[in-house]
């Protein structure tokens, strides 16, 4: 007895060892594809992005620091985007290559079902699902806020104008400003002049061959630097006129039009999207002026939803993998890629119209939600049994 026991014993260990080895396999399998198509797709939609805010950065004088900090605020944004769309990529791939070279067919022989060969793809999806909790309910929402705020303050912190060549340009009360040659985004100068008159009543005159406009993330204002000037202080409006003082410079830095309080942006939570799901769950139960009830819990659903349907994202990119390995088509991408985008829009769509109380949140959101899952599941299980159903055709005829 106790023979048999020892003998069933390593049995059950070499089949978990075999279980373990298929994992690994497969997971090693899909891993460059998703981090390939997971890196592209972040570029792809980076890019698009960021050729317009660089143009309108640089047209306000903002530095490339900036530029940078505000796609950073946008990064969590996108990869929400490209996070289920890179694991159905490298999902499909993978299980459409080892279709291609018959080890499907192989494992399926040895008795391994595509529902145990989507076991470690589906785990991938639920710690996937996982994360993408903590990046649409905390991570998202403070990005967004920080992308508004970076925004705001680039478009209206400090003095940006757009000079015109000859053209004078008040700086502040007290200060103008011209120059000769302006470059096309008004932040490179040539032969500038500026007059400000300081508050003991000293005006200066300041010259200066070339000379740049940005925003300083230090002081937050803008900064001018010059090259190559003077400045001629003219003491006859001070309060103690004295003889005039010239002073000659090779590089000088002013600051003008410090922000006041006024230009300060607003405090995060004012829309829905900025708030955290526990800040959404806190004002779900005590209420938050300015944003009804149901725009909050439609927020908090449609966040739900989203990170919910990751899991079920593998066994349909399997089921069609194997489709399309049938047919020897991309017919199977296009229909993977065409449901996915299908869904999401639905899932959008049906957000706005649950936050605007037009559908109930549970027809909006969660019907979508249902029959995308329970899809995927059937999509597998069809596709599992049309397998097996192959095979034992294949033994009956031989």
């Amino acid at each position: 007895m106790e023979e048999i026991r020892a003998k069933t014993g390593r049995k059950d260990r070499r089949v978990k060892q075999r279980a373990h080895i298929l994992d690994r396999y497969l997971l090693t399998q899909m891993a460059p594809p998703f981090a390939i198509a997971l890196l592209a797709m972040l570029v792809a939609l980076l890019l698009e992005r960021l050729l317009s805010l660089f143009d309108y950065l640089a047209s306000a004088g903002s530095s490339l620091a900036t530029c940078i900090a505000l796609l950073t605020d946008l990064l969590p944004h996108y990869f929400g985007i490209a996070l289920p769309a890179a694991l159905c990529i490298a999902v499909f791939l993978t299980i459409r290559g080892m279709s291609d070279n018959n080890e499907i067919d192989a494992l399926q022989a040895g008795r391994v079902s595509l529902m145990r060969i989507s076991r470690p793809f589906m785990i991938v999806g639920l710690l996937l699902g996982a994360a993408s909790v903590f990046l649409y309910g905390y991570i998202q929402p403070v990005a967004r806020y920080d992308y508004r705020a970076g925004f705001y303050f680039a478009e209206h912190t400090g003095w940006a104008p757009h000079l015109q060549a000859g053209m004078f340009a008040s700086t502040s009360s007290k200060a103008v400003m011209t120059a000769d040659s302006v470059s096309h985004a008004g932040t490179r100068l040539k032969r500038v002049f500026i007059r400000e008159v300081s508050p003991s009543g000293v005006a200066h005159i300041i010259t200066a061959q070339t000379g740049a406009l940005t925003i300083s993330e230090k002081t937050r204002s803008t900064r001018l630097d010059l090259w190559n000037g003077e400045i001629v202080d003219d003491p006859f409006q001070a309060t103690h006129p004295h003889k005039p003082t010239v002073t000659h410079f090779e590089h000088v830095v002013r600051v003008i039009d410090r922000p006041d309080k006024e230009t300060a942006f607003r405090t995060r939570g004012a829309d829905e999207r900025e708030l955290t799901l526990l800040e959404l769950a806190h004002d779900l139960r005590y209420g938050l002026p300015g944003i009804e009830y149901r725009t909050l819990r439609a927020e908090m659903d449609f966040r739900m939803a989203r990170a919910i349907a990751i899991p079920f994202i593998p066994p349909l990119a399997v089921a069609l993998a194997i489709s399309a390995r049938r047919r020897k088509s991309v017919w199977g991408l296009i229909a993977v890629a065409v449901i996915l985008i299908g869904f999401d829009q639905t899932l959008m769509f049906g957000h706005s119209l649950a936050s605007t109380g037009r559908l109930p949140i549970w027809l909006a959101i969660w019907v979508p939600e249902a029959v995308f899952c329970i899809g995927c599941l059937a999509a597998l299980l069809r596709r599992s049994r049309g397998s097996w159903r192959r095979r034992l055709l294949k033994r009956a005829a031989a």
